[in-house]
């Protein structure tokens, strides 16, 4: 090759590094009337060549499988070169948006209606502001590779803006993100917030920060936070991130976990009572732990990540199901649970998915793959008997799962070996994750047989064999049917404001038979208030029948329906009186 060829090569492969170098994104996220419940965008894209580029605004956010239909609320959409000169778009779906781009720079401006206070889904009022990235930030249509930097303009009264992103040194609430994927697993919280004395946990540093904390004790919430994330990073034996946040959002329901932070419902006051905290750090574990359990220990559909359709997995049994049965093992080995209480959050599961038809309808790996449309907690409606939950079956699986690799190895292998191995092999060294037959193959050759058994508890409606594998830790467990005192009706209300709704109809029962479903608002019972219900129920025998008053899509209907008896199963768990040397070891170490 001739001098000056080589030298044509090299600064064309320059020139073309240097292109590929400059193409990045910046936002400015500006908060100027956050009455308005909208933040206002602008994305800059620098290095584009000219001709027609698609942005997009995802569907989802990993971490909640449901469609959430972002883009419905972006408004406002316009576009320009960088000094200002209007560019041609057109809106080619409902998330994509087609602009005619020059060479060098585009700007799009945008304005994002943050109204619906949910943990998946971005909000906005005087008090705080919260951001889920996904429903935030438009990508370029196969750039999802792309840097970028997000700078936040907050509200003037507001103090602070937390977020697990990297912060840009030198400059005030601004921010950068490798890619697409580290954006969009980067929630942001502005506002007055209270930041609790950070932490550190195997020489990482950890912190809590948040909307509205509430009244609790925080120094000793700060300890047993810190016991957590100690006692599950003991499980994998790593902690893969330079810093960690937790990002509480306020009062509500639901958590999403990410690479490096969690956004959480938090309410500190349900911290006073035993019961309150138990179920809170409970909820804070299992969100912890999902930062290895489905962000990195996860099934291979799980990334990456497909932002226009979604991921359907047949395995969220292990990712969130395993991560339930985690959250309990974690808190008991931190000291914060004892045995009594790890049996009964098992025992409750068991409760939940045994005491429910759907268990003869759909397996465990059809309610993994079909939560899009039948959601987490399985479907409503007609159909609500006909589905289970993953939270559910899927922790008393791997409890199971546990017990037998302990039982086969003579205790020395448990579940944790089969985790750890799964984040090596998978996360650590092959950077993907696993497909179910790894899976299995990781499982077997820890456990050193088949676990067939088990995986037909996943695949299939059979009926799982708890004796048989409790009495490996000298455990028994009572599975007869028993019938339960008193008069049936099938039926469980709750008060919204003064009117008494039906939250729950049993299937079947005389009140399925009777056409009373979900939502239906009660008027009265016998001819006495329907805030009675209670009472009355309480005093018929099973041979007696009640007249229900109540309305139905705002018609007023009336029915009298014959009580029955219930028979359920309820699965007492208790420690075998003569356990062996192995029973003993095994349920020592399983529950230490």
């Amino acid at each position: 090759m001739n001098l000056f060829l080589r030298f044509a090569l090299l600064l064309w492969s320059v020139g073309s590094f240097h292109s590929l170098y400059a193409q990045k994104v910046t936002f400015t996220v500006a908060v100027d009337d956050p009455a308005t419940h909208l933040f206002q965008v602008e994305m800059k894209y620098t290095g584009t060549k000219a001709g027609k580029i698609d942005f997009k605004m995802p569907i989802w956010s990993p971490g909640y499988y449901q469609r959430m239909n972002y883009a419905e609320k972006l408004l406002h959409f316009s576009a320009t070169t960088a000094d200002g000169k209007p560019l041609a778009w057109q809106k080619k779906s409902t998330t994509t948006w087609e602009v005619d781009a020059p060479k060098g720079e585009i700007r799009l401006k945008y304005a994002i209606l943050a109204d619906r206070k949910f943990v998946a889904n971005s909000y906005l009022d005087e008090e705080r502001g919260y951001i889920v990235p996904t429903s935030v930030f438009l990508y370029p249509a196969g750039a999802l590779n792309l840097p970028s930097t997000v700078n936040i303009l907050p509200w003037a009264k507001w103090n602070k803006v937390a977020t697990g992103l990297e912060p840009v040194d030198g400059r005030l609430h601004s921010f950068y993100a490798a890619n697409y994927d580290v954006l969009y697993d980067s929630p942001i919280l502005m506002g007055n917030l209270e930041e609790l004395p950070s932490f550190k946990v195997k020489g990482i540093a950890h912190r809590f920060i948040g909307y509205k904390l509430g009244e609790f004790d925080r120094a000793k919430f700060v300890d047993d936070l810190s016991k957590i994330i100690d006692k599950a990073s003991d499980i994998i034996g790593d902690i893969p991130y330079k810093h960690y946040t937790f990002l509480a959002i306020g009062p509500g329901q639901g958590g999403i976990e990410h690479a490096n932070s969690t956004a959480i419902s938090f309410d500190g006051s349900a911290l006073n009572s035993p019961e309150g905290r138990v179920r809170m750090l409970n909820f804070l574990a299992h969100e912890y732990f999902h930062h290895y359990n489905v962000k990195r220990i996860r099934p291979v559909e799980l990334g990456p990540f497909d932002y226009e359709n979604g991921n359907r997995t047949k395995m969220l049994w292990v990712s969130e199901g395993l991560t339930v049965y985690y959250e309990y093992l974690i808190l008991k080995r931190a000291g914060i649970t004892d045995e009594k209480q790890l049996l009964q959050s098992l025992r409750t599961n068991i409760l939940a998915f045994e005491n429910k038809p759907g268990r003869m309808y759909q397996s465990l790996a059809e309610a993994s793959f079909e939560t899009w449309s039948d959601g987490p907690f399985g479907r409503t409606g007609e159909e609500v008997n006909k589905t289970i939950s993953y939270y559910d079956k899927g922790p008393v699986v791997g409890w199971l799962l546990d017990l037998k690799i302990r039982h086969e190895t003579q205790n020395k292998k448990s579940l944790d070996d089969v985790m750890q191995a799964l984040y090596r092999r998978y996360y650590q060294s092959k950077k993907r994750g696993f497909t179910e037959t790894e899976f299995k193959d990781v499982a077997e050759k820890i456990a050193g047989t088949s676990i067939d058994d088990i995986l037909r508890y996943v695949t299939t409606t059979q009926e799982l064999k708890y004796p048989s594998y409790l009495h490996y830790a000298g455990l028994e467990i009572d599975t007869t049917t028993k019938t339960l005192p008193g008069a049936w009706l099938g039926v469980s209300t709750r008060m919204r404001n003064d009117t008494v709704i039906v939250s729950n109809v049993e299937w079947p029962s005389p009140a399925w038979d009777a056409k009373l479903r979900r939502q239906t608002v009660l008027l009265e019972i016998d001819g006495r208030p329907a805030r009675l219900w209670n009472e009355v129920i309480a005093q018929k025998k099973p041979t007696e029948s009640v007249k229900i008053v109540y309305l139905q899509k705002e018609e007023r209907k009336e029915v009298i329906v014959p009580l029955g008896i219930k028979k359920e199963k309820e699965y007492p768990i208790r420690r075998t009186t003569n356990p062996t040397p192995l029973q003993k070891a095994i349920y020592e170490d399983w529950a230490r």
